[in-house]
Order: structure tokens, then sequence, then C-alpha cells
């Protein structure tokens, strides 16, 4: 029977728990941000992930009952396919969901394995550093403790380290990979040092190997990842893809094919240069029939919407947007099509939250606010579309001021359509929605507002430049809605009751 550890060998033995932990807590992260991103990760999605994460973890645990009386060679299998299956579960799930159009069923099982194996660790663990002890009740509290601890403080660096330093640094294939890397470190470790005098010259020899071919494979993986995202991310998309990148917040994707240049945040098209001058005409022109001079974006970081509000006579434009990402990429990519606009000397810049930079202004500052934002199928972004958002945009707005929203469709998704106008309204503001057809999205609509008692009226500023899209007649129909798609009285969407995500994940009617 082998004696007890030294103090030294249960202290790298709490190091590698702690390593091991904060490997299982990444890898539920990972698994989390590709709900997100590749199946809308909304809160019944993320509360199943979690769930069924932390039910697997008991499983794993009972599980592992039967193999405590090998506990070394049993802890080496279950670390070598832990980092087998956390470090190829981020890119095993985006092939098959670009591949096969859908990630779920791969979701539910990698959730379930990877919680099974890490649910085992613990009591696999708690066994190693009892190893050859005669120990009382207070001395085996003493060790429950320890292993608590550095479990816990595992999961602390674990969870840091995914949003901070893993997913902006290497993406969620590679992160997921190097995950597994330092898993199969901890068990070389564990095997091969620290319970050397446990395991069988055979069985160290042949964890050796599995644990080589394991490394051998999650290295083949980093080598090939480029690859792999590439040819899967190209999948996603008609056509040729000219620029690509995942940012903190989202994966940005432009492709081109002619003279049709497409910007996708999250897989969702954001515009086509072929009509995008369409909506962006629809959104600013109205909004400016009061000659301001003072405008504020929240969004439209791709700058269309600056471009065409520098056409007039706007005297400075405040653009806030979340994603330095998208900022660099309107400066280079898509400055041909903007105009360079956010690099002109009347536009500032602010890359912050929206929600969080309008909590921090005091009063009204701003002749106009254009609203432009994605569409809100994400718990995230339905707080963008909220009372209390609204509220915040309201109250910098000078007093006779207007605010112009982008709206989504009230042909596709009429509930998040009028959910918005009655949100909007909700602030205590006048609205009158309108919608214009684009090709790219379809019948797609807006929402005029400001504080006066009257629906503002539909206009195009006098001395407005040439337009390619809107016209006085046009903007005047853009005001009616048909039989088939009436407006509709709908209660506003709250930060406390975000209904319009709701409303975009009941799906596009037709």
């Amino acid at each position: 029977m082998a004696g007890p550890l030294s103090s030294r060998a249960r202290a790298v033995l709490l190091a590698a728990v702690a390593a091991c932990a904060a490997c299982g807590l990444i890898y539920e992260l990972a698994l989390l941000t590709l709900s997100a991103s590749l199946v809308g990760g909304g809160i019944t999605q993320t509360s199943m992930i979690v769930a069924g994460y932390v039910a697997a973890l008991g499983v794993g645990a009972l599980v592992a009952k039967p193999f405590l009386t090998h506990a070394a060679v049993t802890f080496v299998v279950v670390e070598i396919l832990l980092g087998l299956i956390g470090g190829f579960s981020a890119a095993a799930l985006y092939v098959s969901f670009t591949f096969l159009g859908s990630a779920t069923a791969l979701l539910v099982a990698g959730t379930a394995l990877i919680g099974l194996l890490v649910g085992a660790e613990v009591p696999l663990l708690m066994t190693l550093l009892q190893t050859g002890r005669r120990d009382d009740a207070a001395s085996s509290g003493k060790i429950l403790a320890n292993l608590n601890a550095a479990d816990y403080a595992g999961a602390l660096v674990g969870g840091l380290l995914w949003p901070f330093v893993l997913l902006p640094l290497t993406g969620m294939i590679r992160g997921a990979a190097v995950t597994g890397i330092v898993n199969l470190a901890a068990a070389a470790v564990v095997a091969l040092i620290l319970l050397r005098g446990t395991l069988g010259v055979k069985i160290r020899v042949v964890a050796l190997l599995a644990l080589t071919v394991a490394a051998c494979l999650i290295l083949a993986l980093l080598v090939r990842s480029s690859e792999i995202e590439t040819t899967s991310r190209q999948r996603l998309y008609t056509d040729p893809i000219v620029a690509a990148q995942r940012s903190q917040y989202q994966e940005i994707v432009v492709t081109r094919r002619g003279d049709d240049t497409r910007l996708f945040l999250d897989g969702d098209l954001q515009f086509s240069s072929v009509d995008e001058h369409r909506y962006t005409e629809s959104l600013v022109y109205p909004v400016l029939s009061r000659d301001p001079q003072r405008v504020l974006v929240l969004g439209g970081g791709d700058g269309l919407a600056a471009r065409e509000l520098l056409r007039t006579d706007v005297r400075e434009i405040v653009q806030v947007e979340l994603d330095p990402a998208v900022i660099g990429l309107a400066n280079t990519t898509l400055a041909p099509l903007n105009g360079g606009a956010l690099e002109d000397p009347r536009v500032h810049v602010v890359i912050d939250d929206a929600f969080q930079w309008l909590r921090g202004q005091a009063g009204p500052g701003f002749d106009a606010v254009v609203v432009d934002l994605p569409d809100p199928d994400t718990p995230a972004l339905g707080r963008l579309y909220s009372t209390e958002f609204y509220g915040l945009a309201s109250s910098v707005l000078a007093p006779n001021g207007q605010m112009v929203v982008q709206a989504g469709s009230p042909y596709s998704t009429p509930n998040a359509f009028w959910r918005t106008v009655s949100s909007v309204r909700s602030v205590g503001l006048a609205v009158t929605p309108y919608h214009v057809y684009v090709p790219s999205f379809g019948d797609w609509g807006f929402v005029l507002a400001d504080a006066s008692d009257q629906p503002p009226a539909l206009e195009i500023p006098r001395g407005a430049p040439e337009l390619r899209f809107l016209d006085e007649t046009t903007l005047a129909t853009a005001g009616a809605f048909p039989r088939d798609r009436p407006p509709l009285e709908l209660e506003p969407s709250t930060l406390d009751h975000p209904r319009i995500v709701d409303d975009m994940r009941g799906g596009y009617q037709r």
C-alpha cells in the first residue's frame, strides 16, 4: 500500500485540483458562448445548459464511486477524456452547425459528458489526498476544506480567463483546445510525478502514451484551427468572405461578390451595399426635418448613418458604439461605403455600451437621436429596446428634438415591431411608425418620435441632398399599414419583462 503524500506533494495536488476546476468552468462557459453564437442562447437555453451541467456533476460523482479503489488510474483516464472532449468541443459544435445546420444535439451531449467527467474529479481527488492516511473526522474535514477551496479558486480563475483572455485572444475553438492541453498537463503531473509510487511502471507507460497521443491530437487541432474555422465559416455565407474576426462581443464577417458588400454580426445580415441606401435614407432623413445641429447616433457602427448625416448641415455627431472592432472595420474595409464618415472631424466616436453611456448623461443636449441597433434577439440586445432605455434616450433630447428607432419588420416580425412602437410611446413620446421595402430585408419599419402631443409628420428636410430612394411621395405612403398587417396594441418591453426578445424568438411570420 502506498504511503501518505508529503505536504509538498499534497500542495501540488491541490494546485492540480485548481487547474482542473478552471478547465471545467471554462468548458461550461465555452458551451454557453457557443449556445449564444450558434443557436441564439436565450434565457431558456442558458438555463438548460447550466442546469444540465450541474445535474451531470452530481451524476458524475455517483458514477465515480465504484472506481475509488483505483482512484489514480481513474483520475488519469478522466482527465484524458476531459481534455479530448473539452478541447474538441468548440470545433465539433462549430463544424456541426455550419455543415449540418444544427448543433443542439451535440451541445446537449457535450454538456452531459463534460459535466459527468468534471463531477467525477472531486471524489477521485479526495481519495488521492487521503491515500495512506488514518485521519479522524476533523482531519478529513480539513482535507475537504482544502479541496473545496482549491476547487473554487480554480473556478474563479477559469471564469476570469475565458472572457478576458482566452475568448478575445484565441477565440472559441483555440480557447477550448488550449484548455484541453492544460487538462492533460494536470493529469501528467499527477500521474507521472505525484503518484509514481502508486501507479505501476506499466500503467505509467500506458498513461504517458495516452497523454502524448491526446496532446498530439489537440495540438493538431490548434495547428489546423484557422483552416477549420475558415472553411466552416465560408459555408454559412453565399458570397466570398473578405474580412472576418471574433471580437469580444460578436463574430464580424464581411462578404463581397461584385458590387455587393455585406456585413454580418453573429450571422445576422446588417446591410447589403446594393440596397442599404433605402434603409439608411429612411432611417436618417425623417428625423432631420427640424434642421438639427447636434445629433446622437446609438449603434450604427458601420458609419452609414453618419455618412448621410454629414451630407446635411449637422454641426456635430456623437456616435456611441459598443464594439471597437466594428469601428475599426468601418474605418478600413467599409470606408469606401461610408466615405470615411467616422473619421470626419464633426464625428466624435464613443466606445461604450449605449445604455450605460446614456445613464451618465446630464440633461438634454441633442436635437436628434438616431437609434440604429441590431435586432433584439438576445436578452443583452433586448434591454436596448426597453421602456427604460427609451426613457434614457428621450432624456437627452432637446425640447424640440426628435428620435428615430429602427424597429424591425412589421410584416415578418409584427409583434416585435409594434412592441417597439409601444415601448417608445410608453415614455411619453408621440410616435409615428412607418415602413419601406428594402430587398435584402423585406418590409422594414421605423419609429419616429418626439415629445409633443401630436405624432410627428413624415417629412424630408428642406435643403436635403439629392437622395437615391426617398422622396415626399414615398415617405408619405410609408406611414400606411395594410389590412393583413394592421397596427397592434401591445404592452411595452421592460428590463423586468423583456417581451420583445420572446417576440423575436417566436420566429418570422409569413
